[in-house]
């Protein structure tokens, strides 16, 4: 079970939608604290984010269960406002780390996603 007391490692975004790229972050993380919190900033409809929250919600939980990760015991979803700055005072308690996950991984691209997404038909 998702323990709400225990350090966890927090994954912010659009998630539009879900890539392996966001799953090779999410592995890194979770191998930090073992226990994940992905929170989902809702900008469904705003520029080009097509996928509507419950349908990006349901894209992270299918992609992570075939990864062998179960939600709301190895990492739980939240939504949240569309989230553009995180400010912090001195001594928080907590840091940001950006993880380099090599240029393949890199490379992965929602938008270019999308767009193979429209070509083939599936999102208009």
């Amino acid at each position: 079970m998702f323990d709400w007391k225990k350090p966890t490692i927090q994954l912010l975004g659009r998630w539009q939608p879900w890539h392996d790229g966001h799953t090779e972050l999410f592995k890194k993380a979770y191998r930090k604290t073992r226990q994940v919190c992905i929170m989902i900033r809702d900008v469904s409809g705003i520029d080009d984010n097509p996928f509507d929250i419950e349908s990006v919600k349901s894209n992270i939980v299918s992609h992570l269960h075939e990864q062998g990760f179960k939600n709301n015991y190895d990492y739980v979803v939240v939504e949240v406002p569309n989230i553009v700055d995180i400010s912090y005072g001195r001594g928080v308690g907590y840091t940001f780390t950006e993880h380099n996950l090599g240029e393949k991984i890199h490379n992965i691209s929602a938008t270019n996603i999308r767009s193979e997404l429209r070509e083939s038909g599936k999102l208009k």
